[in-house]
């Protein structure tokens, strides 16, 4: 299966996993140093897909923590500011570049505001990398690593009990099992690609860790890489606007996880029937995950979202004749 699959390279994708896994040693060194010393919150930020992975973290941590925490758009802190990011913040960030124009800028900002930065920069000698309190290179699995983050800082919080036997099971099984849904997957992506190739617009809908889900895939692969139009809605916010637009032929996808948002996309899930012909759910529940509790399956959800996804992206570029490196505009034009 291995050759027949496009763009799948599976040592590499463990290999990818498990790397990112191995990183926890560092996180917990820098995150129990931090708790030690005192902090006063947790600020996660980010533009773009960084945002969007900052969402995540942000829904994660809701759902199980009375820490305080919350997300900044770097381009609008910028200009509005955020007067809680201060002396004793934390912010968390990753960067693939490491010369994001309003990364590098609302970092400085930050820091000149007394908060300390803990960055995720791939590339370790970019000027970004240089700025922050703590540095991680290492690439990809953002979203990986923002969790790792969040949840040591709750396992000091005593929030996280069942903190070592979670991770226990991560890093003997997560790698593992994201390479066998991508497998399990790849006919459905195929199909699906073919289905929605052409779209004119997709409305991509989910909720708790598959929001921000939703809002990066629709934002940073169907319009950035593929080029096509779409909108992401929060399953919370679908029946406030969007049912109006929906009719037999709009093409739209709703992403159910196993967090405590569930509910919140199965209702939408629900009611497509009654008005669309055109319409996909992908659940998560639909796929093993080898070696991993039930309990923790909601806590991993968006990265199993994204191993399916990874297929549908995969068809879709070859269909189309569109690599998805290419850019027209991005980092192409001044803006």
């Amino acid at each position: 299966m291995d050759g027949i699959m496009l763009k799948f390279d599976e040592k590499k994708q463990l290999d990818s996993v498990n790397g990112a896994l191995a990183l926890r040693g560092r996180i917990n060194e820098i995150v129990d140093g931090i708790c030690g010393e005192g902090y006063r919150n947790i600020c996660w930020m980010g533009i773009g897909g960084t945002y969007a992975s900052c969402l995540q973290a942000e829904v994660h941590m809701a759902e199980r923590s009375e820490l305080d925490f919350f997300v900044v758009n770097a381009a609008e802190y910028l200009t509005t500011g955020n007067r809680k990011v201060k002396d004793g913040t934390v912010v968390v960030i990753s960067s693939v570049t490491g010369n994001t124009a309003e990364m590098v800028d609302a970092v400085k900002k930050a820091r000149e505001a007394g908060a300390r930065v803990l960055g995720f920069i791939d590339e370790e000698k970019a000027a970004l990398a240089q700025m922050v309190d703590f540095e991680i290179a290492y690439p990809g699995n953002e979203q990986l690593k923002f969790f790792m983050v969040a949840d040591r800082f709750m396992f000091q919080a005593g929030e996280f009990a069942e903190y070592d036997v979670f991770y226990q099971e991560m890093d003997a099984s997560l790698a593992q099992a994201l390479v066998d849904v991508e497998k399990a997957a790849d006919a459905f992506g195929e199909e699906f690609a073919k289905c929605h190739k052409d779209d004119e617009i997709h409305y991509f809908v989910g909720a708790g860790n598959q929001y921000g889900a939703v809002y990066s895939y629709a934002m940073c692969y169907w319009e950035e890489q593929h080029w096509i139009r779409t909108k992401s809605i929060h399953s919370a916010e679908f029946f406030h606007g969007t049912l109006e637009v929906i009719d037999r032929d709009t093409a739209v996808t709703v992403f159910v996880g196993e967090d405590s948002q569930r509910a919140l996309s199965l209702r939408v899930a629900d009611f497509l029937p009654k008005v669309c012909g055109r319409y996909h759910v992908i659940d998560t529940k639909d796929y093993e995950l080898k070696g991993i509790s039930p309990k923790f399956r909601g806590n991993i959800s968006h990265l199993v979202m994204h191993a399916i996804t990874q297929r549908i992206d995969a068809h879709v570029e070859q269909l189309n004749c569109h690599p998805m490196e290419i850019r027209r505009y991005y980092r192409r034009l001044d803006y």
